[in-house]
């Protein structure tokens, strides 16, 4: 400490999180942090001394319930000019003059994975440097499934989106200071590893030694304890044979890829500036199963594209009946500026239009994944049980599946075998078997 006190009101803090997993492992490391600078959780933002909002802009939903957060906070602030509010994430880009005009009332700002501005401001308050507190940071408390990011950032510039403008080029970390996080998790009980990245198995391309993400599989999966390993999210133009042969070939690594297309048209898919058509597409998916039989592959698609026609439209349709995913993440267009979209492309699908396909491509998978999860009832599936939910146990298996089994016993942390009892197109039920 500077001057050997610790200021009381700094005592309680409360992170909100909007978006996607990166999002929820940078609140993560921020939250080890603030544990280190001695101050406890809050469940309610209405109680807490340091309020840090995760922000999402992917989508403008998301930024919608950002912005009605950052409102709700204002009389807060105002009654209690003392407390700290902090934004982070996506919505802050290199320059926040603008958001600071928006919203005077917060008092700091901070780009994704840029911990100082607030742990710098809260070391002057409490007294002492915060420095050390950034060495290590790992989430305060580990479940038995965590994030670990591994490449930050994103070079690839597709014209719908935001991601590389506000979370920068993409930068790796070293092969050895992933290893070191994920046996310091490993040795606080967690079981299961995701591998994290905009864009993840671009990993290692900017390291002086130049590994790739087959190189960083393997390494972890040496670490002792550990279960299982998940990577995401891939881009098919990076998805290299090594790192399909190293799913197949380490038992530790889960036979799921999370394998966006975004589109089943090559016009759109060349507006979107996605460098490679359909039919490639779908012999990487050939690949990886001709290679991983047992492997689940999940994808995001974008329906309502500037320039998308019905014919478009439906080539998105035929795709996802070829391939049959075993998970779709669907979203609208929603034009995003600062893009190259926003800037070049009109926004010409009615909004009406856009949510007719959406639920058009939403019924679609339903109707895929109830099939195909109709023919795993009656088999024995492996779970790794994650936590308690409406007085069951939920897990999932090596392929993403979402399962709920009753038990009396304690299994969490536990991989026991499910025989599938009752099926849908989201989850399976069952009960452990010997």
């Amino acid at each position: 400490m500077r001057d050997g006190t610790k200021r009381p009101e700094v005592q309680t803090y409360h992170v909100w999180t909007i978006g996607c997993q990166m999002n929820r492992a940078d609140s993560d490391r921020l939250e080890g942090a603030l544990v280190q600078l001695g101050l406890k959780p809050t469940p309610s933002p209405r109680d807490a001394d340091v309020v840090v909002l995760n922000s999402c802009v992917v989508r403008q939903s998301a930024e919608d319930r950002v912005v009605g957060m950052l409102t709700s906070l204002k009389p807060i602030k105002s009654r209690h000019p003392q407390r700290i509010v902090a934004l982070m994430g996506c919505m802050v880009g290199p320059k926040a003059d603008g958001l600071r005009d928006r919203f005077p009332y917060v008092d700091v700002f901070l780009r994704p994975q840029d911990y100082h501005p607030l742990l710098d401001l809260l070391g002057d308050r409490l007294g002492f440097d915060a420095e050390g507190c950034l060495e290590t940071l790992t989430p305060p408390r580990a479940s038995v499934a965590e994030l670990v990011p591994v490449i930050h950032g994103c070079d690839r510039f597709c014209t719908f989106c935001i991601i590389p403008y506000r979370r920068g080029r993409q930068r790796s970390r070293p092969i050895s200071e992933v290893v070191r996080e994920v046996e310091l998790l490993a040795a606080r009980g967690v079981r299961e590893v995701t591998l994290l990245g905009q864009t993840v198995d671009a990993y290692g391309h900017d390291l002086p030694d130049r590994p790739d993400l087959a190189h960083l599989l393997g390494a972890v999966h040496q670490v002792e304890g550990l279960e299982r390993i998940r990577f995401l999210t891939s881009h098919p133009s990076e998805m290299t044979q090594r790192i399909i042969d190293a799913v197949a070939s380490l038992d530790k690594v889960c036979e799921h890829c999370n394998l966006p297309f975004q589109a089943g048209d090559d016009d759109v898919l060349r507006a979107m500036r996605r460098d490679y058509t359909a039919d490639d597409y779908r012999r990487l998916v050939e690949r990886i199963r001709a290679r991983v039989p047992e492997a689940s592959i999940a994808t995001d698609v974008i329906v309502g594209f500037p320039g998308e026609s019905d014919i478009a439209f439906h080539r998105t349709l035929q795709m996802l009946e070829e391939v049959r995913f075993d998970k779709v993440h669907v979203a609208a267009y929603s034009e995003r500026p600062g893009t190259i979209a926003a800037r070049k492309l009109p926004d010409d699908v009615p909004n009406q239009e856009k949510r007719r396909r959406l639920d058009e491509v939403e019924a679609l998978q339903e109707r895929l994944l109830t099939e195909a999860n109709a023919r795993l009832l009656g088999t024995a599936q492996e779970v790794l049980v994650q936590g308690r939910k409406k007085g069951k146990w939920w897990g999932r298996t090596r392929g993403d599946k979402l399962v709920f089994l009753e038990d009396p016993r304690s299994l969490l942390g536990k991989t026991v075998r499910v025989q599938v009892q009752k099926t849908s197109a989201w989850s399976l039920q069952g009960e452990a078997v010997a």
